[in-house]
């Protein structure tokens, strides 16, 4: 066992339910999961199935995705992801921002922590080049225009070093914004950063098992506070596609990560 809790990001089993979802995360050893909210599917009897489950695993729920600001006006599902978060027990609602204007960014970003706050779920805010906020540069800077000390920073590794981002930079960022942080590798290489499809691409399909790329991981978990939880986002077609039962995926994915963190550790 090490030192870093891991849980199961909900990514990684997009063709399963939430409760089945729950159901590998237990029997695979993740000491949590994620949980994908979709309010246009989402029902008051998903709400019960999943809560079941989650009583009966007694695993707890790291976070639920996702919230994207969009322009426009505030959308009202964003509050029902939050509520729904709240009745599953989440301790984390995960933000993007595809909203060009800063300064509306920031208004919607600042209601949704405080009714993140008031439900008891913590809002974090994910960068990436296939949203508005294209750096950590620019989620700092949002965050710091929100103005809500309590809404975290979301840090994938993927979209870090794609954004041309590293480990050293998390450095300047204060401590306490970090609720927990995404793991995964990936090649070296990316697709070129004007290329927003082919990056969507990489993100849902291409990730690498942790050791199988060329992330400077270790880098970065010796940059995050210790003992931070890590949400294993670990989308891959080539795990979807190899592992097609859930809780094999899980188990699999499991493995090599405490094997991968364990080798870092010692």
């Amino acid at each position: 066992m090490t030192g870093r809790p891991i849980s199961l990001a909900s990514g990684v089993l997009p063709d399963f339910s939430p409760w089945e979802t729950v159901s590998a995360a237990a029997a695979s050893g993740f000491d949590a999961t994620g949980i994908w909210v979709d309010p246009k599917t989402w029902t008051a009897s998903t709400t019960r199935e999943t809560k079941a489950r989650f009583a009966a695993t007694g695993i707890p729920v790291l976070d639920v995705e996702v919230i994207w600001l969009r322009p426009g006006a505030d959308d009202p599902d964003h509050l029902r992801i939050l509520d729904i978060g709240a009745e599953l027990g989440a301790a984390n609602a995960l933000v993007v921002s595809s909203e060009p204007d800063i300064a509306r960014a920031a208004e919607k970003l600042r209601r949704i922590a405080d009714h993140a706050r008031e439900v008891g779920v913590r809002a974090s805010l994910e960068f990436g080049l296939f949203t508005e906020v294209k750096s950590l540069t620019a989620a700092c800077a949002l965050l710091d225009l929100c103005g809500d000390p309590d809404v975290g920073l979301l840090i994938d590794p993927l979209h870090l070093e794609r954004t041309g981002g590293h480990p050293a930079d998390l450095a300047a960022v204060p401590r306490h914004r970090f609720a927990y942080a995404q793991f995964c590798d990936a090649p070296a290489d990316g697709p070129p950063p004007d290329d927003v499809g082919a990056i969507i691409t990489e993100a849902i399909d291409l990730r690498l098992m942790p050791g199988e790329g060329a992330l400077p991981l270790p880098a970065l978990l010796n940059a995050l506070p210790p003992s931070l939880p890590l949400s294993i986002e670990l989308r891959s077609k080539a795990l979807r596609d190899g592992y097609p039962d859930p809780a094999d995926r899980a188990r699999a994915l499991a493995k090599a990560t405490r094997a991968y963190l364990a080798r870092w550790e010692g």
